[in-house]
């Protein structure tokens, strides 16, 4: 309703990030206990709760379990380019910021229906998925991805398994050239999610806290999906960018002389 007031636990959040941005509890400190916060803010448990909560979400809390709540120490933001515009160097399969990462690949596993929406193959056709985990120089996890690929365009060649064989750990790009397909373009959707307990698990972040899903898919010349994948990124550790060439001698304020899109 237009014109209300903010939940009383919306209030106490604010307070807790006022409290954070200005130094009155600094990194590492332990918040007083439930009770003492309610007796405080005037609300019961349920409220700090979920004032709590609201700022493990967002990255600026992080609880200990049988030891309490502390503030969360900054995380160092990475930059992760999508779409390089001519004159920058291609991207390769870890963005800048990843030290090293793991591949498992699987084959002739069926695709689930939303996969094979995505790749334009029938429910249950097989494809290779891989899992990656990627990591920083001290191998703390900084991303994952979940990359899907048809066994009807790799699966008789020396290319199959992205972790493996004469290209493995090259890009889409690359072993998709290595087979005379040109990767031509690349879709990408973002949508914020917060993580499951087995997705937090993987990046290291706390259960609930807020990431970014990637859905990407890659296409060739004739307009084919050839791979497409879940790339999972902490909303806390990434700044994404998106640096896009616009076509030269397109009217002003307009990408291609069509107009605004």
């Amino acid at each position: 309703m237009a014109g209300s007031s903010p939940a009383l636990y919306q209030r106490v959040a604010d307070t807790f990030r006022a409290r954070i941005a200005d130094g009155t509890w600094p990194p590492g400190h332990r918040l007083p206990s439930r009770a003492a916060l309610g007796a405080e803010f005037g609300g019961g448990d349920n409220v700090i709760r979920k004032a709590q909560e609201l700022l493990i979400t967002e990255g600026l809390l992080e609880g200990r379990p049988g030891s309490g709540t502390y503030v969360r120490t900054p995380q160092e933001r990475l930059r992760m380019l999508r779409c390089p515009a001519p004159g920058h160097p291609s991207a390769g399969l870890a963005p800048a910021g990843v030290s090293t990462w793991d591949a498992q690949s699987t084959a002739k596993v069926p695709a689930p229906a939303q996969v094979a929406a995505r790749l334009a193959i029938a429910p249950g056709d097989l494809c290779v998925r891989t899992e990656y985990d990627f990591l920083d120089v001290c191998r703390r996890p900084v991303m994952t991805s979940v990359s899907w690929e048809p066994m009807a365009i790799t699966g008789r060649s020396v290319v199959v398994l992205p972790d493996g064989g004469p290209l493995g750990g090259r890009s889409v790009v690359d072993r998709m050239a290595h087979l005379g397909i040109a990767v031509a373009r690349t879709v990408e959707r973002l949508r914020p999610v917060q993580t499951d307990r087995d997705q937090a698990q993987q990046l290291g972040i706390p259960a609930g806290a807020l990431a970014m899903l990637i859905e990407r898919t890659f296409y060739d010349s004739d307009d084919r999906p050839v791979e497409t994948a879940d790339l999972l990124v902490p909303a806390d550790r990434w700044d994404i960018d998106y640096d896009i060439a616009l076509r030269t001698g397109a009217p002003r304020g307009t990408a291609d002389g069509h107009g605004p899109r």
